[in-house]
C-alpha cells in the first residue's frame, strides 16, 4: 500500500490543472449555466407563466457568456427575482472571463522558454503563481470601480431626468452599469437603449464602461502604471489600445454614413454622432443598441457583423477573434504585400508562432460562423443576411439582433447557445491550447514552396 503526503497530493492537483485547464474552465461555466437554468425555471423568476427549459437554458448560457441574445423580453418576461439572477449570472461571467484569461496567462508564461515567458508576461504581468492572488484582487477591484461610478451617473440620470423612483433607478443604474462593463448588453428597456439615443449621461457612460471591460485587465493595468510613459506599453497593450480607437473613430463614421436619415433620421446632427459613436462601441461586443437593428440597410448589417467579428481586446469581457488577432493578420498581409521577411509593428518583430495562431484561430472562426449559417438558413424562411448576423453575435457574444432570435425555431436556438458558448471560451482556450502545445523538433524536413494564388 503507497501513501501520499499532502504536500504530494497539492503538487498533483497543481499537475493535474496545468494538464486538464480548458476542461476545468469549461465545466467551471457549464456548472453555471446549469444552476442558472434551473433558477430561471422556478416560478418565482417570471412575471406570468414559468418559463420553458429553452427560454431557462438561452437566457442562463446568453448571461453567464455575457452575450446579450434573448428569446424573451427581459423586463416583460422576467420578474424581479428573475433579473436578479440574470444579473448575477452577467457579474460571473464576466469576472470569470477576465480571470480565467489572466490565469492561463499565468499558466503559459510558466511552461513556455524563458524567451517565450518574458513576452507573455509583458501582456499578464504576471509570471508566477504567487501572482495569482494579487491579480484576482485586481479582477474585482476593477469591476468594482468602473461599474459603481458608471451605476452612480445611471442612477441619478434616471431619478432626475426620468422621474424614476431611487429603488428603480438604483436598480436600472447597477444592472445598466453591470451589464455594460461586462459587455453582456441585457437592458431592462424593451427597446435596449432607442429611448436614450439623444441622452449622453445614458449612452457615454455606458459605452465608457463597455469599452474598459473590453480592453481587459493587463491593458487598464498597464495604461495606469505607465500613463506617463507610454513609450514603456507593451506591444499587447499598444495594438489594444490602437486597434479600440481606430475601430470605434471607424466605425462611428460607418454608421454615421450609412445610415443617415434610415434609423437616425429624426435626430439632430449632434445626436447622429451620439447614436453613431454608441453602435459602434456596442457593436463589439456589448449588444446594446440605440437605434433599431432590424430596421437598418443591409450594408450596415455587413459593417457591423465585421465589427463583432473582430470584437475587442483579449482578457477582457468582449468576444470575437480579438483585436490583437486581427492586427497580427493585417500585419502580415501588409508586410508580405511589401516583400518584408518580416511581420514589424511598433518596432518590434511579431513571431512566427504568433502569426500561426492568429491564422488559425481566425481560420477557425470563419468556419465556426459559416457552417451554423448555411445549415440555418437551409432550414429556416429568413434570409441569409439575417441568419449570418444572429450566427456571428451569438459567437462573438455581442447580442445583437435583426429581431428573429425568438422567432427561430427550438433546434437552431441550440445552435446559438452551444455558439456563445463556444465563442465565449473557445478563443481564450484556443489561444492557450496553442500556445502550451509549442514543441521543438530536432531536425526540419527539406523546404519546398507551392504556388499560390
Amino acid at each position: 500500500m503507497r501513501f501520499s503526503s499532502p504536500a504530494g497530493r497539492d503538487r498533483s492537483r497543481g499537475v493535474a490543472l496545468q494538464r486538464r485547464p480548458g476542461q476545468l474552465v469549461i465545466a467551471g461555466f457549464l456548472g453555471a449555466i446549469a444552476v442558472g437554468t434551473l433558477l430561471l425555471l422556478l416560478p418565482v423568476a417570471a412575471s406570468g407563466e414559468p418559463a420553458s427549459f429553452m427560454q431557462a437554458l438561452f437566457t442562463a448560457t446568453s448571461a453567464v457568456c455575457v452575450t446579450g441574445l434573448i428569446v424573451t423580453d427581459t423586463p416583460v418576461f422576467w420578474s424581479g427575482f428573475g433579473e436578479a439572477v440574470i444579473l448575477v449570472l452577467i457579474q460571473i461571467g464576466g469576472l470569470g472571463v477576465m480571470t480565467v484569461a489572466s490565469l492561463l496567462g499565468v499558466l503559459v508564461s510558466r511552461r513556455l522558454d524563458l524567451s517565450s515567458r518574458l513576452v507573455a508576461a509583458a501582456s499578464t504581468r504576471t509570471v508566477s503563481l504567487g501572482d495569482v492572488r494579487r491579480m484576482l484582487i485586481r479582477v474585482v477591484v476593477l469591476a468594482a470601480v468602473v461599474e459603481g461610478a458608471v451605476a452612480a451617473v445611471l442612477t441619478v440620470r434616471f431619478a432626475v431626468a426620468y422621474d424614476e423612483p431611487f429603488g428603480r433607478a438604483l436598480w436600472d443604474g447597477v444592472f445598466h452599469a453591470v451589464s455594460g462593463y461586462n459587455n453582456a448588453g441585457f437592458a431592462l428597456f424593451s427597446g435596449s437603449l432607442m429611448d436614450f439615443a439623444s441622452d449622453p449621461w445614458i449612452c457615454v457612460p455606458i459605452a465608457v464602461a463597455t469599452i474598459v471591460g473590453g480592453l481587459g485587465l493587463p491593458v487598464v493595468l498597464e495604461v495606469l502604471r505607465e500613463r506617463r510613459r507610454p513609450a514603456r506599453w507593451s506591444l499587447h497593450t499598444k495594438i489594444t489600445l490602437l486597434m479600440t480607437v481606430l475601430l470605434l473613430v471607424g466605425g462611428a463614421a460607418f454608421f454615421l454614413v450609412t445610415e443617415g436619415d434610415a434609423t437616425m433620421g429624426n435626430l439632430g446632427t449632434a445626436d447622429r454622432i451620439l447614436a453613431s459613436f454608441t453602435q459602434s462601441a456596442n457593436a463589439r461586443t456589448a449588444g446594446f443598441n440605440s437605434v433599431d437593428t432590424g430596421a437598418m440597410h443591409t450594408e450596415t448589417w455587413l459593417g457591423t457583423i465585421i465589427l463583432m467579428f473582430i470584437g475587442a481586446g483579449s482578457g477582457g469581457t468582449g468576444g470575437g477573434i480579438k483585436v490583437t488577432t486581427f492586427a497580427v493578420l493585417a500585419v502580415v498581409i501588409w508586410s508580405e504585400l511589401r516583400g518584408e521577411p518580416d511581420a514589424n509593428l511598433f518596432d518590434r518583430r511579431i513571431s512566427a508562432a504568433t502569426q500561426r495562431q492568429a491564422l488559425t484561430v481566425a481560420l477557425l472562426a470563419v468556419a465556426i460562423v459559416v457552417l451554423p449559417t448555411l445549415w440555418i438558413t437551409a432550414l429556416s424562411p429568413f434570409n441569409v443576411d439575417q441568419i449570418l448576423f444572429e450566427v456571428t453575435s451569438a459567437f462573438t457574444t455581442t447580442g445583437l439582433s435583426t429581431g428573429i432570435t425568438a422567432q427561430l425555431a427550438w433546434y437552431h436556438q441550440v445552435v446559438l447557445v452551444v455558439l456563445m458558448f463556444i465563442g465565449r471560451l473557445g478563443p481564450i482556450t484556443l489561444g492557450t491550447a496553442l500556445a502550451l502545445r509549442a514543441r521543438r523538433r530536432l531536425y526540419r524536413l527539406p523546404e519546398s514552396a507551392p504556388i499560390i494564388g
